[in-house]
């Protein structure tokens, strides 16, 4: 018996339901955070939580996508994928059989700059959670008749990829943004890359990128600090000291105004656009992040929703978000229309950021903004998991432990000054746009800014 990404999914689904009715209990701790060092000197950011009898953990390695091989895309992702196919004693029928027996919700992922995990289990149950997450990193099999399975499934994504226009704008668009810097290929791979890949790549990338030293851990949930610390050291301690990590250039996304197209025969054409963003350490990030959600990341408050959706009924959402990343930061959004109206949409995406951008927002718009994210702050942070995995990323953003605390303030602090002087920073060289679609789409371009053939 084989265990494919369906039935993957199947088992997470089944550790879902046992778990769903303690997960949607708030957590009532988000200001207790606590810094935690083990015996064995590992170190953890933690909140105690009795409030259901369950354990929430993320955590995360330096490396991700940007430390792929040269020319092999979807190694990291691969070993995302491998690692919980067998380890220890254990094949990966008997691995996974224990997961689904206890309920243990086990995953990884590999991002752009961060190979990462998460587990959640019962209280009752955490030995055992934590013993599979040591095998899985310190001893996976990598067994060849897994690796084929898994690799298979990976080319069947890829293949469906290759036609999807969203799948196709967003690596056009990381292209043009990234040109060939790392930042530029995509963690999945591709249908050349992920054929090629060897088991001593995964082996390789596996002992390079897990190690201690760059490893940083959110926990939430009802355990003690002693027997937590002691958790750690078991599932972590074994682990290489030092990563040996590929050093990664800064980079600028590319300039705007640029535009691509991407001739598809499909019914709805996909717009893909985006610029330069702001680094999260830039004292401007949160007057950047209070305008963005203005400008498109508020749903249906924002000027985007407003002018492409309400007013013009060309596409049924449109957003906008500002990225940032260890070595780049940009803002990218997305929206899908009617192939005869998307000259028309992005026009209309062009003209309101290119408004924005020379006026900024008004001051009542900043003050709605501003109340919304100090109301939701709460909200988001509503369950163990998502309260460890926003203490995951303040850690890689490197704020202080206090940041949730502090974060209103911060808020409150952000001026219309301030936001309109990053309006202009942000949007006043207009707008990369990838358009995945019908040929017509070509000629609804203007003549200023004719569409570049895809690569």
């Amino acid at each position: 018996m084989t265990y494919s990404l369906t039935r993957r999914a199947a088992l997470i689904a089944s550790a879902s339901a046992a778990l769903l009715a303690l997960t949607s209990a708030p957590s009532q701790a988000a200001a207790k955070i606590q810094r935690l060092v083990s015996p064995g000197g590992i170190e953890a950011w933690f909140v105690q939580d009795a409030t259901v009898p369950l354990i929430a953990m993320e955590y995360s390695f330096s490396g991700g996508a940007s430390q792929d091989p040269p020319g092999k895309p979807g190694v990291g992702n691969l070993v995302a994928d491998l690692l919980d196919e067998g380890s220890g004693d254990l094949d990966s029928k008997t691995y996974h059989e224990r997961l689904e027996r206890r309920a243990i919700e086990l995953s990884f992922q590999s991002n752009r700059d961060q190979f990462r995990g998460s587990l959640r289990m019962l209280k009752d149950n955490k030995d055992e959670a934590y013993d599979l997450l040591r095998m899985a990193l310190s001893s996976p099999h990598f067994e060849p008749k897994d690796v084929e399975r898994i690799r298979a499934q990976v080319i069947s994504n890829l293949r469906r990829e290759s036609t999807n226009p969203s799948s196709l704008a967003g690596r056009k668009f990381l292209e043009l943004a990234f040109g060939d810097h790392p930042y530029a290929r995509t963690a999945t791979g591709t249908l050349e890359s992920v054929p090629t890949i060897e088991i001593s790549d995964l082996k390789d990338y596996t002992r390079r990128i897990i190690a201690r030293d760059t490893l940083r851990i959110a926990v939430v949930g009802d355990v003690d600090p002693d027997t937590l610390g002691k958790l750690l050291d078991k599932t972590f301690g074994g682990l290489p000291a030092k990563a040996e990590l590929t050093p990664i250039a800064d980079v600028v996304v590319t300039k705007p105004p640029q535009r691509a197209f991407i001739p598809l025969d499909v019914p709805q054409t996909v717009v893909t656009f985006g610029g330069p963003g702001i680094n999260r350490h830039d004292p401007d990030f949160m007057a950047a992040y209070v305008v963005n959600h203005i400008l498109g990341g508020g749903g249906l408050s924002s000027r985007l929703y407003k002018e492409v959706r309400e007013k013009r009924g060309l596409a049924y959402s449109v957003y906008e978000a500002l990225v940032w990343m260890d070595h780049s930061a940009l803002f990218i959004g997305n929206t899908g229309t009617r192939a005869d109206r998307a000259g028309e949409t992005v026009d209309a995406i062009d003209a309101e950021v290119r408004r924005i951008a020379e006026q900024g927002p008004t001051q009542q718009e900043l003050d709605e903004a501003k109340s919304y994210l100090k109301g939701s702050q709460m909200l988001a942070l509503d369950t163990s998991s998502k309260l460890a995995q926003a203490m995951l990323q303040y850690q890689l953003d490197k704020l202080p432990i206090d940041y949730i605390e502090k974060r209103s303030a911060i808020v409150d602090a952000v001026t219309l000054d301030d936001v309109k002087r990053v309006s202009k920073k942000l949007w006043g060289d207009g707008l990369l746009t990838v358009i995945v679609g019908r040929a017509p789409q070509a000629a609804a371009q203007p003549a200023s800014a004719p569409p570049k053939a895809a690569n």
